[in-house]
């Protein structure tokens, strides 16, 4: 098998692609030839050194893929050979060849394509999860997302949509607008030339929103905290903020961690509002939930409800040109990349 390898922190130029015996699945375990693989920020963090969840040094990033089954270990009965899934990896994932247990792999609809497949796992069940098994969203709702235009962004937008009557605002740069408002977004707001907390506050005369999916961190968090109405949750899902670009900068990450809210239970209890947190990767442990979650998103695709973005497929040999594509936020959308 042939897999990406981050053998040290570094620029996007220290991934290797290198070849090894291909794994043999164990009982319970399914074997899955992957023909596309996702690419989240979590990945391009770890190549820089600062996404703490990350293994040891050298390792195969990746939490995503979609191909065709070609062994099933002992015991396996709800996949067969030759079937069209996608799959979660616990790491890993940037490889043409994967082996996991029978309850991280997905079947496919026949109308989805192996770039789709891997670009809906992780974005798709962040933004499901958030929405509806720690927000509860309902009707009425008035929702912020950062980061809008990105792979969990345009999910958001796309399932808030399913629901009636719920008004979203979205932050992005000019340049994305346009691709904003195509997914469902009411509100789109420049976050380079604009302050979204004045612009919220403009927008619902000072009342605030009721939901915030913030990927950006650190003090952006202590804003969106001031813009929730009474009831209004924050999500925090992400750290984007200490992105340093293609190399660690040591006074943008202290100027991060400096900058970092201080919140109570009591605060909480006396402004009726609050704080949550999403991470796809510490639900290892609740792997049925997510796969319950992961069939309802494969349903509302096959009735035309939700269809994830492919914005740009990268072959394996050009992964750096991949990772520096979403490090520089040049994406609308989800990156692939192929084998």
């Amino acid at each position: 098998m042939r897999a990406i390898w981050i053998p040290k922190a570094g620029k996007a130029d220290v991934l290797e692609l290198r070849e090894s015996p291909d794994p043999e699945p164990k009982a319970g375990e399914v074997r899955v030839r992957a023909h596309a693989v996702g690419l989240n920020f979590a990945e391009v963090m770890a190549r820089q050194g600062l996404y703490p969840d990350a293994p040891p040094m050298p390792f195969v990033p990746g939490y995503e893929v979609a191909g065709l089954v070609d062994a099933v270990g002992a015991g396996v009965s709800g996949v067969s050979v030759g079937q069209r899934v996608a799959a979660l990896t616990r790491f890993g994932g940037h490889s043409d060849c994967v082996v996991v247990p029978e309850n991280q792999v997905f079947r496919m609809p026949a109308n989805m394509s192996f770039e789709q497949g891997a670009a809906l796992p992780v974005n798709y069940l962040t933004a499901y999860h958030m929405l509806f098994q720690v927000a509860r969203i309902k009707p009425g709702d008035h929702v912020l997302i950062h980061m809008a235009a990105g792979g969990v962004g345009t999910a958001v937008l796309q399932l808030c949509k399913t629901v009636p009557n719920v008004t979203t605002y979205g932050t992005a740069s000019a340049a994305k607008h346009d691709y904003v408002r195509s997914h469902g977004c009411d509100h789109v707001i420049d976050y380079r030339t604009s302050d979204y907390v004045e612009e919220i506050n403009k927008l619902t005369d000072g009342r605030g929103v009721n939901l915030i999916m913030d990927a950006l961190g650190g003090r952006d968090w202590k804003k969106g905290y001031s813009i929730l109405r009474s009831s209004g949750l924050l999500i925090a899902f992400g750290w984007a903020n200490m992105n340093t670009g293609d190399k660690r900068r040591i006074g943008r990450i202290l100027k991060e961690l400096t900058g970092l809210p201080l919140f109570s239970p009591r605060n909480f209890m006396d402004d009726n509002r609050g704080m949550a947190g999403v991470n796809l990767g510490h639900l290892w442990h609740e792997v049925d939930m997510l796969a319950a979650q992961a069939h309802e998103l494969m349903a509302l695709f096959e009735a035309g409800k939700v269809a994830p973005h492919v914005d740009k497929v990268f072959p394996f040999a050009e992964a750096a040109e991949a990772h520096r594509y979403l490090e520089q936020g040049k994406n609308v959308g989800k990156v692939v990349m192929v084998p």
